[in-house]
């Protein structure tokens, strides 16, 4: 059924509504950037809101054929999300910081898991199959709001890279915890106990962990000696493939691309082919999020006889989305304070942990699924609507932790720090002013374009494209008009 949009317009061929749709959400997204910049929101905050007013209760926009249609949009972008974040696990990086980033990633996404348990079904007295599900999933953190913000603010540091590789292993964590609580709850339902329930996802993940490997390989081989223009075009290949593989195991790409893009960074030292893949993202990653706000249940989380038990909705979905922050931010706190984290990084990294939207919403519709009936549904629908909240104030909460943990500044005094000389006369303030200007700017590259390097990198393939098929003529052509 179309929306009263496309009826006023009288568009109704498949492809027009299907391209004016795409269309649409790309508009709104950048639109909504404009708002949410004056605001200094992230972008993600921006695209999920973008969704919303687009969605069936507000302005209705999107035809729900369309907007399901897109679910292989989900698989693509957490796919880019994921492989760039495989480029921060350098083995010289885990021999130093690894088994203290795993205690921090247990810590965290355990400590959430058991308060929701306690709460859900201590507290409320819900069935225990519910429970221990939705208390499984809380252990999950989306890591395209992170990244994203983190590429927003060009943030860097100690904080930056503990907060990469903890939100990379947690959903390892997050899968491992659904494959048990899965089980529990089919064991509670039936009375009946299979030991193969626990270890068919366990071995299906370290399969697509293994294969994942066996592409960052096949990738190396690929990319050798590859012009710039392929190298992209192989890259994206090579990415969509394996999420066919994974879409066809009914198992999520995240690990697996994590694996890829490990095994190469540290075979090839290749960061370039990096900064081409965020550049080439950014349309893919707003549709994605778009696509989650307009799938807000606005109306069954809000809808008084929605209930569970005797318990509504509304008060789940409230009491899930409060004690997964406090268990996230506890944990976190705990394990920093463990492993002998520095205090920056101990007292708000539990702040950039609190988005989740992809691999929760997708592990819920798997549980959805596998409990069925009214308990499926609920579970399902307190997931959606709580991942949409979390994407909503996750990003500003993870740029606030950049920024309290002075990952990032916008002050001029904390872009760059001068030496201090001693015995050195008292200066005045416009007279340190002017010392910082100078220093900036003997260390600023030769363009300040802060998406410079991803640019370039996107950039150069069409360039080395262009020069090689256009002719000499057309290359001459060009260096006299440049001049």
């Amino acid at each position: 059924m179309l929306t009263p949009i496309y009826e006023t317009l009288h568009i109704t061929s498949e492809v027009s509504v299907v391209i004016v749709s795409v269309a649409l959400m790309l508009f709104s997204g950048f639109a909504m950037t404009r708002v949410t910049k004056r605001l200094r929101l992230p972008n993600v905050t921006a695209y999920i809101v973008a969704g919303i007013l687009m969605g069936p209760y507000c302005l209705n926009l999107i035809p729900g054929r369309v907007v399901s249609g897109m679910s292989f949009v989900a698989d693509i972008a957490l796919a880019f999300i994921a492989f760039s974040t495989g480029e921060f696990f350098k083995f010289s990086t885990l021999k130093k910081s690894g088994a203290k980033v795993m205690i921090i990633t247990v810590m965290e996404a355990c400590l959430a898991s058991v308060l929701v348990f306690i709460v859900v079904y201590f507290v409320l007295g819900l069935e225990l199959n519910f429970s221990i599900v939705l208390a499984a999933l809380a252990s999950a953190t989306a890591p395209a709001s992170t990244v994203m913000t983190i590429r927003q603010t060009h943030a860097k540091g100690e904080f930056v890279e503990t907060l990469l590789q903890v939100v990379a292993l947690d959903d390892m964590v997050g899968l491992l915890a659904y494959s048990i609580a899965i089980s529990v709850a089919l064991a509670s339902m039936t009375g009946e106990f299979h030991a193969g329930s626990i270890v068919k996802p366990i071995l299906l993940n370290i399969i697509v962990f293994v294969l994942g490997g066996l592409f960052g390989l096949f990738l190396k081989l690929l990319l050798h000696e590859r012009s710039t223009d392929n190298r992209l075009i192989v890259s994206v290949a090579v990415l969509f493939a394996f999420c066919g593989i994974c879409a066809i195991l009914d198992v999520s790409p995240l690990l697996g691309c994590m694996s890829m893009s490990m095994l190469y960074i540290n075979l090839t030292d290749d960061e370039w082919l990096f900064k081409q893949l965020n550049y080439f993202s950014p349309p893919i990653l707003l549709l994605f999020f778009v696509r989650s706000g307009v799938n807000f249940d606005l109306g069954a989380l809000v809808n008084s006889s929605e209930s569970i038990g005797s318990v509504s909705l509304l008060h789940i979905g409230v009491i899930y989305f409060v004690v997964r922050i406090l268990g996230k931010y506890a944990g976190a706190f705990l394990g920093c304070a463990m492993v002998g984290k520095d205090k920056l990084v101990r007292n708000y990294l539990g702040l950039a942990l609190v988005p989740q939207a992809g691999v929760a919403i997708g592990l819920a519709a798997m549980g959805a699924r596998t409990l069925g009936g009214e308990t499926g549904d609920v579970l399902e629908t307190i997931i959606l609507a709580s991942s949409v909240l979390y994407e909503l104030i996750g990003p500003a909460c993870a740029k606030l932790s950049l920024y309290l943990s002075k990952s990032y500044s916008n002050k001029l005094e904390d872009i760059v720090e001068l030496p201090a000389e001693e015995d050195a006369p008292q200066k005045t303030e416009v007279e340190l002013l002017i010392e910082r200007i100078q220093k900036i700017q003997q260390e600023l590259p030769k363009h300040n374009d802060p998406f410079y390097e991803e640019e370039l990198a996107f950039s150069e393939a069409a360039e080395e494209h262009y020069m090689r098929t256009a002719g000499p003529l057309a290359a001459s052509f060009r260096r006299r008009s440049r001049a």
